[in-house]
């Protein structure tokens, strides 16, 4: 899972490095635009729907994050 989500987001973000940081979104390093991109991006590749609850920094601040997410919805 991390794997892949790790290839699909440096496919459409390849200027972010995505294990460089543990805080993307407390950081700056991810703006509100990347983050709409990036939960589409999931939604469509993982077939997961994201419930707004859980579409806050905290799940978005890391790849590892991001990817356990995505597994407590599969």
């Amino acid at each position: 899972m991390r794997e892949k989500l790790k290839e699909l987001l440096k496919t459409n973000y390849p200027e972010i490095d995505f294990e460089a940081s543990t805080e993307l979104v407390d950081d700056g390093i991810l703006d509100s635009l990347t983050l709409v991109g990036i939960i589409s991006t999931i939604s469509m590749e993982f077939g997961v729907m994201l419930p707004y609850e859980d579409i806050v920094p905290e799940n978005f601040n890391s790849l590892d994050s991001m990817a356990e997410l995505i597994e407590k919805y599969m």
